[in-house]
């Protein structure tokens, strides 16, 4: 999925985190049956690009296509993340449209090869279980008894539905990091962000960094408690972790502080100097907060566009 597609922090950390093949690979083996899962190259496993969910659902829906081979053959698993809150009794049927969308992709870049296996699996970040239905064939209206006659003619699959709210935080299969993306996003539905099984020292240490930044970005980002989040950062044993973790933290809280800054001088032009908005408003964000300061004290005695233009030319 493309950087600027990524509007949510729900899609950001999926789309980063389960990015990640061994990531994928550690929730998609206890997904699939053990049948499937025995064939398929996990190692060979690659991340591919493009997202194939429609416009109209990129707010409430990600995904992730993946290539390997299925017994020696071609394949591809995709997985839908749906982290709407509502129960989608459609999923199937946007499922089968994503599908082809990946079979025409394939097409286009492979003229005349065969069409590759696709395995679809659902990750829904659910407070409560949803009586989604796996199965395509349940959306069609099939008049009683006439079901092995339509068979042949009806198209039919089913994918696997991995829903959070079915699982106990500590039955949450995976990879550590895996693991403890699967424990926050949990959490962040049930709003118990601030619980111990998201502030697992043994999955925190053998989380990169960098995942765990994102991790923090989502949890700061939440409605949650922040001097209690910072309280629970404190708390990691580990003195290297948690001074790499209230280094991130203190950052994400200096980045917050400097936004929040940025957008109220946007507002103050907009209101003051709506003319030449356009322009300014690209060289705010790139202001410090030495830099921000001076322009909201120097804003006050600006009488004409001009002379804002003319503060900011230097900067």
């Amino acid at each position: 999925m493309p950087e600027d597609d990524i509007h949510q922090p729900h899609d950001k950390l999926f789309a980063i985190g389960f990015g990640d093949p061994a990531n994928a690979a550690g929730l998609l083996k206890a997904q699939f049956p053990a049948e499937l899962v025995a064939q398929i190259d996990w190692a060979a496993l690659k991340s591919e690009s493009g997202s194939f969910v429609d416009p109209e659902f990129r707010k409430t829906q990600s995904d992730l296509l993946f290539s390997t081979t299925f017994a020696g053959r071609q394949c591809r698993l995709y997985l839908l993340f749906e982290h709407q809150t509502q129960e989608d009794p459609l999923m199937a049927l946007r499922l089968l449209r994503y599908m082809i969308n990946i079979w025409w992709t394939f097409v286009r870049d492979h003229p005349g090869q065969p069409l590759p296996i696709i395995l679809p699996a659902v990750l829904a970040q659910n407070a409560k279980a949803w009586k989604v239905k796996p199965q395509f064939s349940s959306l069609l209206d099939i008049p009683e008894g006439m079901e092995s006659v339509l068979r042949a003619y009806l198209p039919d699959f089913r994918f696997d539905l991995f829903q959070l709210a079915e699982h106990s935080f500590e039955g949450l299969p995976g990879t550590p990091a895996g693991v403890l993306i699967l424990r926050v996003m949990k959490a962040e539905r049930l709003a118990r962000l601030l619980d111990d099984w998201v502030w697992d020292e043994e999955l925190i240490t053998q989380v990169p960094l960098e995942l765990f930044e994102i991790l923090l970005r989502y949890i700061l980002a939440a409605d949650i408690d922040k001097p209690a989040v910072m309280d629970r950062l404190q708390q990691i044993q580990n003195s290297a972790t948690r001074d790499q973790a209230m280094s991130v933290a203190q950052q994400l809280r200096q980045e917050g502080r400097q936004q929040g800054a940025v957008g109220a001088y946007i507002r103050q032009v907009r209101r003051k100097f709506p003319s030449v908005a356009d322009q300014v408003i690209p060289v705010l964000e790139r202001l410090d907060e030495e830099q921000l300061l001076c322009f909201g004290d120097a804003i006050l005695f600006m009488q004409t566009p001009e002379e804002c233009l003319e503060w900011l030319a230097g900067k």
